[in-house]
């Protein structure tokens, strides 16, 4: 194989080119920065396969992804010079140099030298990308001034959508980031083709799955000819920046025995020319400046992976001890996320199983005449909001009542968060739970929430929790506080250990006997609120998935590593009540939400402690389609300023599951995509590289923390959900999580109908509201159920009053400070519990008449549409 390397220019960047691969059409190649390698062609067999745990080819794995071809381009960036720096030095001018951060294209940072002394730096360094084309990729060009006292100042940032680049071109840039000083950045850019074969991508039109390789590692140890004391065990360091395993081990024998040869591997995106660093036993590991690429040992094996022959063993180091080989090889292109907006396979068969339950329970509880038809069934939905062991008790209520009503076999979803995750995940141990009399599941759930609590911090209980931590660390999750909280609802639930699981709740609904239950988490990140920043995630016993990027996996995979859309190491799926703490998780708050309850804006924060990102002028102004970003330039807040916004953000505990986001990117057009935008709500959604693919975990809290609602995914278009039973359980304000639903789906441009309350309704509650917007196309119809007492404190059931004697039985205390039923109130008397219970299911008989109404409206609407 013909091998064609770049001469170094810069700092270590390399693009090595293979002839035999695609020919570059720049003439300015030449200029490019690379590490020459050498590499011998011999080549032996390994014998050992792809480290692939299953096959993921299948419909469910499938589905939604669209395969095509893309051409990648050569970036070619010039950092020229710098004008009118501002000082930050206090007895000289700055030290500056500027750091190049891209990182669809590279897992490397890299920097130009030092110029000390200057504000008009001159560095001409050339530095090369190879980008692909689909690709959202945007170049940070960060300029830092150099000071041993500070560390590193930094002056500011400029975001560059490098689509905005015309292909064949050079461009000479001039970023002002300070018009008024005069202070900018010069930098000179061209963009080329690479001729030869396109890369295959998988994307859903936001984001996009690339090609990935796999690197095997191997070390053979040589026979030692003398008997010699046992020496300590070494290792040899591995490690492949922006692979999945990222930095790896091989240790070597201690004695004179010969070891079994050893091996590892790497799992790598084949586009993003990765290379292999190694550091020997009795070598010090270089380090990198500011996490940027620097000089390295010249003794350090440092192999550019895309200039290896595929398939064949390649030694690149030997020792008198041993000798060190790699291969690289091609992985699969099954993938095990599935990119795709449409509901998966076992839903869409779940909905059609399900139309007999609902066409039947609607003929009968509207007293039709004829059968309905398939286009004529409208979709209802029960959404829960959380309250603790309030919405537990209430959510067993509210279903008791539907069930009377025959109402839950016309449900087709049934949607819960924080505490009615802890109902849904209980009935649905029971596949027939909806066909049954729920006083047996309510009369199980009140021995749990009299009991007393005390138990759970017995020393027995602790040593329990501790085993069971301990035992998930090992199987490879991450555990906190959140874990613990979710063991401590297990013994509030239930007499011993839960085994359930998520996906165990298919059997609950596989012949569509049951609603589909739908959990709802948020996804956070460190240094931002639940206002700036949270992403929603559903939880199926089919899937989990984020609506916003349309990226899915099946449920007994969440948790494991993924990389690049394929699973990497399949972990032990959680047992539901980890599940069920991470859903509930109280542990969660900080100091900017505690603000949130008694101000409706951030603003005051903002202003002090927010990054500052603006748009920046440029010359020439380039062009701008729809899907190109404006050019930023990004101010940091200073280190005061940040200290304090890390303080208020900071979380007491999160649930942190791996990614399976990870090395995912995001599609060139994504902002342009309806389903990515119906749900662009967050600061950072127009930062691209500052996004969630790009992180290691997930962070998870409790959706109550942003809004009281389990709505989301009901509003998914695809589900074409026509009426909400909207219960709430909310502590406080009966209308403020509707409110805030309200104006948020309204900002979303998602249709939902408006809520018109006069200020008299507000202070004084009914037990319903019907809520419909006819001229707003696909608004459901939604019906609105507060947590009050208000008829049921005269009648004990619809129609019939209270005697003197029953007065008191109807004094249900929900507002006061004295209520029993606290939000953090785990332990409820027994006739408080009954209390709430019946409550709740008077609320819903005494309105069976507006529930008639919405489901007659939605059937009536269905009818015309089929003629």
């Amino acid at each position: 194989m013909l091998q064609e390397s770049l001469p170094a220019v810069g700092h270590g960047f390399r693009v090595p080119l293979v002839a035999s691969d695609f020919h570059v059409t720049d003439p300015t190649l030449e200029s490019c920065a690379s590490l020459p390698q050498d590499v011998s062609t011999k080549t032996s067999p390994l014998g050992m396969g792809q480290d692939k745990e299953r096959n993921a080819c299948t419909a469910q794995g499938m589905a939604g992804n669209k395969a095509e071809t893309s051409p990648c381009y050569l970036l070619t960036v010039r950092l020229i010079r710098a004008r009118n720096l501002h000082w930050t030095d206090a007895l000289s001018q700055s030290d500056c140099y500027v750091t190049l951060w891209l990182p669809t294209a590279s897992a490397e940072k890299f920097r130009t030298k030092t110029i000390n002394n200057c504000k008009d730096p001159v560095w001409n360094e050339t530095f090369c990308y190879r980008i692909q084309s689909q690709v959202k990729n945007v170049l940070e060009l960060s300029v830092y001034d150099e000071d041993d006292v500070t560390w590193n100042d930094h002056l500011f940032t400029v975001r560059f959508d490098v689509a905005k680049l015309p292909l064949g071109e050079r461009v000479l840039m001039h970023f002002k980031s300070d018009p008024q000083r005069k202070e900018e950045l010069e930098v000179e850019f061209s963009l080329e083709n690479i001729l030869g074969p396109s890369e295959t991508i998988v994307t859903n039109g936001v984001l996009v799955s690339r090609k990935i390789c796999c690197l095997e590692v191997q070390v053979e140890e040589k026979k030692r000819s003398k008997r010699r004391k046992p020496s300590t065990r070494k290792s040899i360091s591995l490690t492949v920046k922006g692979s999945h395993e990222e930095t790896q081990d091989l240790t070597l024998a201690s004695d004179s025995i010969i070891m079994p040869s050893s091996s590892t591997k790497f799992h790598y995106a084949e586009h993003k020319e990765p290379a292999l660093d190694v550091v020997l036993p009795k070598q010090k590991p270089y380090y990198s400046c500011h996490n940027c690429a620097c000089h390295r040992k010249a003794d350090s094996p440092n192999v550019a992976l895309n200039s290896l022959p595929k398939g064949e063993k390649v030694p690149i180091a030997e020792d008198k001890k041993f000798d060190l080989y790699v291969k690289a090889t091609d992985c699969s292109e099954d993938r095990d996320v599935r990119l795709g907006f449409d509901l998966c396979t076992e839903e869409k068969s779940f909905l059609c199983k399900r139309k007999r339950y609902v066409a039947a329970a609607l003929k009968k509880v509207l007293q039709l005449e004829e059968d309905l038809q398939d286009d004529e069934i409208p979709v209802v939905a029960i959404m829960t909001t959380g309250g603790g062991m309030r919405s537990l008790t209430t959510t067993y209520g509210s279903l008791l009542g539907l069930k009377k009503l025959n109402i839950i076999d016309c449900a087709t979803y049934l949607t819960g968060l924080s505490g009615t995750t802890w109902t849904i995940a209980n009935l649905y141990r029971d596949a027939e739970w909806s066909q049954k009399d729920l006083e047996e599941k309510i009369a199980e759930a009140r021995k749990h929430v009299t009991k007393c609590k005390l138990g759970s911090f017995s020393m027995e209980r602790m040593k329990y929790y501790n085993e069971q931590l301990h035992q998930r660390k090992e199987e490879g999750h991450r555990t906190s506080s959140i874990d613990l909280w979710g063991l401590i609802v297990e013994y509030l639930l239930h007499d011993g250990k839960d085994n359930h699981k998520l996906s165990d709740q298919r059997q609950t609904v596989d012949q569509g006997q049951n609603p589909l239950p739908i959990y709802v988490a948020i996804n956070v990140k460190d240094n931002y609120s639940t206002m700036d920043f949270k992403e929603w995630l559903e939880f199926t016993p089919y899937e989990v998935g984020f609506m916003k990027y349309g990226a899915f996996i099946r449920s007994e995979d969440f948790g494991s590593e993924f990389f690049m859309g394929r699973l990497m190491k399949k972990l032990p799926e959680s047992r539901i009540c980890y599940l069920e703490g991470m859903w509930s998780s109280i542990f969660s708050l900080n100091l900017l939400y505690i603000w949130n309850l008694s101000h409706t804006s951030e603003d005051f924060w903002h202003r002090w402690t927010r990054d500052r990102v603006n748009d920046m002028e440029e010359e020439p102004v380039l062009s701008l389609r729809p899907h190109e970003q404006k050019t930023q330039v990004f101010t940091s807040a200073g280190p005061l300023f940040r200290a304090v916004r890390a303080a208020i953000t900071e979380r007491a505990s999160v649930a942190q599951y791996h990614s399976f986001l990870k090395g995912l990117q995001l599609h060139n057009n994504y902002l342009e995509n309806e389903k990515f935008c119906r749900w662009k709500d967050t600061v950072l959604d127009t930062s691209p590289n500052q996004l969630t693919e790009t992180a290691e975990y997930l962070s998870l809290v409790d959706t109550g923390f942003f809004i009281n609602t389990s709505c989301p995914p009901l509003l998914r278009p695809e589900r074409k959900v026509d009426v909400i039973l909207h219960l709430n359980y909310s502590a406080g304000s009966q209308i403020l999580p509707l409110d805030q639903s309200s104006k948020y789906y309204s900002e979303q441009g998602i249709p939902f109908p408006k809520v018109v309350l006069s200020e008299e309704e507000r202070k004084n509650l009914k037990e319903c509201y019907l809520f419909d917007d006819p001229e707003t196309p696909g608004a459901p119809i939604l019906l609105f159920f507060p947590l009050v007492n208000d008829t049921y404190q005269s009648y004990k059931a619809p129609g019939v009053k209270r005697s003197t004697s029953e007065m008191e039985e109807g004094q249900v205390d929900l507002t006061s400070r004295f209520s029993p039923y606290s939000t953090y109130s785990v332990t409820y008397k027994e006739r408080d519990y009954d209390q709430l219970v019946k409550l709740t299911e008077y609320n819903i008989l005494n309105n069976k008449h507006l529930i008639l109404q919405a489901l007659r409206t939605a059937v009536e609407r269905k009818r015309p549409h089929k003629k």
